[in-house]
């Protein structure tokens, strides 16, 4: 049976996981129900100890998960080793599931998912004005040993912003981006997610180009994004 140990971080709770996550680690549902129920909708839980998630443990993962979401609450994973977070991979769960690096960064991103959901629920107006633009962008593929690539962004807004560029990734892909919003914030480094290509038949004036989504972008930076786009955009433009 996997062995859980609970502690708490303020108002999170964090689940110390040890052994394999199979066919007997039903207990784990149970554990993060006794969360919810008591009130911890934040959960942590650390995989540093776990050896092994074969097929059905990654059912018991997707139970427990969808049971937090039902509820409202947020769960996030940390210290994944490699072989488990590419087996996360092999079924795309590696994109549903949060994963960070150590329990410090897990409990920060609760915080700044509060600044996120306010700005996600800014009035549409605000949320997609867009800034238009010309300047330099630097982008590559995340986690991938390649140069940087250069290309022009064409518009800019509190989600995300529009490139032209010769290098152009397949849709989901996610970059590391570099670009300076001058005077301020100034230089800033994103993760993005491709979302939309430019179709040469439709806008030719802009192709090749890409539509960025920001991708688990930091509060802070994200709030530096929308004031940049508010205090250079033109009084009498209207949102999209």
């Amino acid at each position: 049976m996997l062995d859980i140990e609970f502690r708490k971080a303020g108002a999170v709770a964090i689940l110390d996981l040890a052994g394999s996550i199979d066919i007997d680690a039903a207990n784990f549902i149970e554990m993060v129900g006794w969360c919810l129920n008591n009130g911890y909708k934040d959960i942590v839980c650390n995989l540093e100890n776990v050896n092994l998630v074969d097929y059905p443990g990654l059912s018991v993962l997707t139970i427990a998960y969808k049971d937090v979401v039902n509820h409202n609450g947020r769960i996030k994973f940390v210290n994944v080793a490699a072989h488990i977070e590419k087996t996360f991979a092999m079924v795309c769960l590696d994109r549903v599931f949060d994963i960070y690096v150590d329990e410090e960064t897990a409990l920060k991103s609760f915080a700044e998912d509060k600044h996120i959901s306010q700005i996600q629920k800014m009035p549409l107006r605000r949320r997609f004005k867009r800034l238009p633009l010309d300047i330099d962008i630097d982008f590559k593929a995340k986690d991938k040993a390649e140069q940087f690539n250069q290309g022009k962004v064409l518009n800019i807004s509190a989600v995300g912003l529009l490139v032209f560029a010769e290098k152009i990734y397949p849709l989901s892909q996610i970059l590391d981006v570099r670009l300076s919003l001058l005077p301020h914030p100034g230089q800033i480094e994103v993760n993005a997610k491709v979302v939309w290509l430019v179709q040469k038949e439709i806008q030719p004036q802009i192709y090749p180009g890409m539509g960025l989504e920001f991708y688990k972008i930091d509060s802070e930076v994200q709030k530096k994004i929308v004031e940049f786009v508010d205090r250079n955009l033109p009084l009498s433009s209207t949102a999209e």
